[in-house]
């Protein structure tokens, strides 16, 4: 039987699984696909409605009663982190409505962490693809963005007010975990699971033209140095085997948030222990 799989448009996404996609993973099944931003993908994880999903790590305290946390697949990094934008010079949020694109992404997670002793007055969830025009035109007073963003928020008259993923890394010395991949609790097995797409991962290295035109298929942002930069910066060694540095960053993030009372508690060794 096939799985359903929910996973981004995004470039890095596309690109890691074109090999599991499209059915060149020796001993994969077949697998159904379904194209969402990770706002979307988080609640549809709250239903089990997919055998694999992508989630924002954030998530995870609400979610793994019922999924593993595979340890490889996911985004995250260094120097990939979300940045909150402004038009203009605005030195701080005080008194802003803020836009962000989920409110479980870890994305807005992080913006609470950092924002903690001065919140802004006002949050606003919108579409990803609307948060910058909606800057840009005043709509909102600043915009938390993610991925592609990084690379065109100049384009819209916009200054990154803060670098989320650099004030991350200055604070743990961690790498920061934005989007994991998880594995439905008695529909797959996780170590099956996390073979097939570390040798989808390896196909998409080891010849990167041939997910080109499936990537841009999908990706919202279309021209191909843009498209590049996006797939080097958030593929990388944590997308073949998070390692221990990364296991540290997910249970630091969960850990803080939870101090903060932000999510609930979970253990480290639930957060973790991905075979479990």
């Amino acid at each position: 039987m096939a799985l359903s799989l929910a996973i981004s448009p995004c470039p890095n996404d596309t690109f890691v699984f074109d090999a599991l996609v499209h059915g060149r993973v020796p001993g994969a099944p077949p697998v159904e696909v379904t194209y969402a931003d990770v706002d979307v993908t988080n609640t549809a994880a709250e239903r089990g409605a997919f055998d694999l999903v992508k989630v924002s790590y954030a998530a995870l305290p609400w979610l793994l009663d019922d999924y593993h946390l595979l340890p490889c697949g996911g985004a995250l990094g260094r120097g990939c982190g979300p940045l909150v934008l402004t038009k203009g010079d605005r030195a701080d949020l005080a008194g802003a409505t803020v836009a962000v694109p989920g409110d479980r992404t870890t994305a807005y997670l992080l913006f609470r962490l950092w924002s903690a002793g001065q919140p802004p007055a006002r949050i606003e969830v919108v579409p990803f693809h609307e948060i910058m025009p909606g800057v840009a035109a005043g709509r909102f007073d600043a915009g938390l963005v993610i991925h592609e963003a990084r690379f065109t928020y100049h384009r819209h008259g916009l200054t990154a007010l803060v670098d989320l993923g650099e004030w991350w890394e200055a604070d743990t010395g961690l790498p920061i975990p934005l989007g994991a991949i998880l594995a439905r609790r008695g529909a797959v097995d996780p170590v099956a699971a996390a073979g097939w797409i570390r040798e989808s991962v390896r196909q998409a290295w080891a010849d990167p033209a041939a997910s080109r035109e499936y990537v841009l298929a999908h990706a919202q942002e279309m021209e191909l140095d843009v498209v590049d930069r996006h797939i080097g910066l958030y593929v990388n060694e944590f997308t073949a085997d998070l390692g221990d540095a990364g296991f540290a960053a997910v249970t630091a993030l969960l850990d803080r948030a939870a101090t903060a009372g932000l999510v609930p508690q979970t253990s480290s060794s639930r957060a973790t222990a991905w075979t479990s």
